[in-house]
């Protein structure tokens, strides 16, 4: 690592070679390679972009420059040329983030990492130079093929293209792929375009001809020059883009350090907006990713670096649970399809789609059309199951609203890494869901707290043919079973005092029951006995909660999502609507953003655990009982 370690900075670049740039660039594989595995991370991704991110920060002068890359993930090139070499707490607490973070340095622009938003970015900084009059700073956005599949790219693209002396230099790296191999017209278009030789060329070999052609041999070039942008369409189309009124460049090697240079500087001098566009290759470099057709280790948990190999397995996970059951309803009812946004693999369809290759929609990154496909195809006479990250369905909540629920439409929508989840940082946690849909009227909320609940809750959803359900679960391994002890209304209840009526009601939501009944343990203990619940459907609040509330002194919700709005708010409502007068304290996610660190780290911060509840619970126990006076800080607080 000798030339890596040199490296402070972009302008530490300046001075290399070529050879000494192709050196570096093995140095930093290498670094990804034996670094990445020992935390996990997105190591295709960045495997493919190591010349092309050496050659921005040759070429552009961060962070004067304003070098945006898009969803982020394959920033971690970017972070070492920027002085960052340090990965042994990768996405750990107190340790490097997995995407850009302002946090961590002034060369880091946007941190939400949510895809198709780079080019809004770059098209309001732009404007911003524009209106300051910074002549001499520029914006460069990097956007993957598979981001261009979001509308709101092609959103960007529209009013970037009015301005064409506003200097803006957009990067599509081009792999192909998201997570899997990228799909849809673009993704067509973009295929035409690696596989010509560029009409560039073509005229070079026909000027050489045509110039030594006697008489008409001159004359003949200047009209096919002239008529250029026609044979740029017949020859390389680039004219997608050029119709929009962007230069285009391209295509480029990805790997080709000096080509990129070049590219980019003539980029860089044009005055207006250029999308240049590169081949890469993801996973360049390392056998075991280029062989993993899947999504080339586009993520990865630790890995052995000379196999690839997981160093160890996590159990049955609450994704591969709905997935396999997914194929058993897919064999039992022919109406039932399924979409992904640009994520098959990931949120569990992949079995799916092998078992019916005709009944799986990848509508791409574009969460709002795949919103609204499924309210047509529902209203076609299928039942759509939309299986998406819980907080990736925060980007198309007016859909769920107007198409779907308006329209009474029956479709599921499946809500993966629900909750908490850690490591990717505050961007991932899926700690909206419940609060924005609890105001959509008639849809309903699952929140199975085991596998066996994914599976009948699931049933239940799909039997649902005039309003939309959605079935949310978290992350990572599912835990054993939770039994049920009895039943009141439509909720499970998981403990019951052994004789009498309990003083305290705990509402769980989901897989928050093992932690419940830890809850209730823990109470006992304290002389304080309790009645635990599920209600399976969170939204609608199940109308046998007001009743039973009424049986206890006092009610608490514990659930894995936001605190405002959510399931603690939405029982409060319902009881009083019901006029009963119980004291209720909600336990949730607090309204902030969340620092990444493990869902465990992150969950005691935020005081969601076993022993902070129920010391709180406690206290409003004594409390009514007059043994405890309220603190400031708790008189405050409620």
């Amino acid at each position: 690592m000798a030339l890596l370690t040199r490296i402070t900075g972009p302008r530490d670049l300046d001075g290399l070679t070529p050879e000494q740039l192709d050196r570096l660039a093995a140095e930093i594989r290498t670094f990804l390679v034996d670094e990445v595995s020992k935390t996990g991370g997105h190591l295709g991704p960045n495997l493919g972009v190591v010349e092309l991110t050496i050659a921005l920060h040759r070429v552009f002068e961060s962070p004067k420059d304003k070098v945006l890359f898009d969803t982020g993930h394959q920033s971690y090139v970017h972070k070492l040329l920027t002085g960052r070499q340090d990965f042994s707490k990768l996405k750990m607490k107190g340790g490097l983030s997995g995407y850009p973070s302002r946090a961590e340095s002034e060369h880091d622009v946007i941190e939400n990492s949510h895809a198709s938003t780079v080019l809004g970015w770059a098209d309001g900084l732009a404007k911003a130079n524009e209106v300051l009059k910074k002549e001499d700073h520029h914006v460069v956005a990097v956007i993957g093929d598979g981001a261009l599949t979001g509308g709101m790219a092609w959103e960007a693209l529209n009013n970037i293209a009015v301005a064409k002396d506003r200097p803006l230099v957009i990067v599509v790296n081009d792999n192909e792929r998201s997570y899997a191999p990228t799909i849809g017209g673009l993704a067509n278009h973009l295929a035409t375009l690696r596989t010509t030789d560029g009409y560039e060329r073509f005229l070079a070999r026909g000027k050489d001809i045509l110039e030594r052609t006697p008489v008409v041999g001159r004359p003949l070039y200047e009209t096919l020059h002239g008529a250029k942008k026609g044979l740029k369409d017949f020859i390389a189309p680039q004219g997608m883009f050029e119709d929009l009124g962007l230069k285009y460049v391209g295509p480029i090697d990805g790997h080709d350090i000096e080509a990129l240079e070049s590219a980019l500087q003539r980029a860089k001098r044009f005055g207006g907006p250029v999308i240049v566009h590169c081949l890469t290759e993801k996973g360049r470099g390392y056998q075991p990713a280029l062989a993993d057709e899947a999504d080339r280790f586009h993520a990865v948990g630790k890995i052995h670096p000379d196999t690839g190999l997981p160093i160890a397995s996590s159990g049955v996970d609450w994704t591969s649970v709905f997935g396999e059951e997914m194929v058993k309803l897919g064999k039992e009812r022919e109406d039932i399809v399924a979409i992904t946004a640009a994520m098959l693999q990931p949120v569990g369809l992949d079995k799916f789609a092998k078992t019916f290759p005709d009944r799986v929609y990848d509508v791409g990154i574009a969460e709002q059309h795949g919103a609204v496909s499924a309210a047509g195809l529902a209203t076609g006479g299928l039942h759509p199951v939309f299986a998406v990250y819980a907080t990736f369905l925060n980007r198309a909540f007016d859909q769920v609203l107007m198409d779907v629920a308006l329209h009474n439409c029956g479709v599921t929508f499946v809500l993966d890494r629900a909750g908490v989840t850690g490591t990717d940082g505050a961007s991932h946690n899926g700690m909206w869901d419940m609060s924005i849909l609890q105001c959509v009227p008639n849809l309903r909320i699952a929140a199975p707290r085991d596998a066996d609940q994914v599976r009948a809750q699931l049933r239940e959803a799909v039997e649902v043919d005039d309003a939309p359900t959605v079935v949310r679960f978290s992350k990572g391994a599912v835990g054993p079973a939770v039994k049920a002890v009895g039943k009141v209304g439509g909720m499970d209840v998981l403990r019951r005092p052994a004789e009498g009526t309990a003083d305290v009601l705990l509402v769980s939501v989901g897989a928050l029951a093992p932690m419940c009944l830890e809850i209730a343990d823990l109470l006992d203990k304290q002389g304080i006995t309790t009645t635990v619940v599920d209600p399976r459907w969170v939204k609608p609040v199940d109308e046998a909660l007001a009743p039973l509330a009424e049986q206890h002194r006092v009610v608490v919700t514990v659930e894995d999502n936001s605190r405002a709005g959510g399931v603690g708010s939405a029982v409060a409502q319902a009881l009083r609507d019901a006029g009963v007068d119980v004291p209720l304290r909600d336990f949730g996610i607090p309204p902030r953003f969340l620092d990444h660190a493990s869902r465990k780290e992150v969950m005691a911060e935020i005081g969601l655990t076993a022993p902070d509840i129920a010391r709180q619970v406690t206290g409003l126990v004594a409390k009514l009982d007059g043994r405890l006076e309220d603190t400031p800080a708790e008189a405050a607080r409620d």
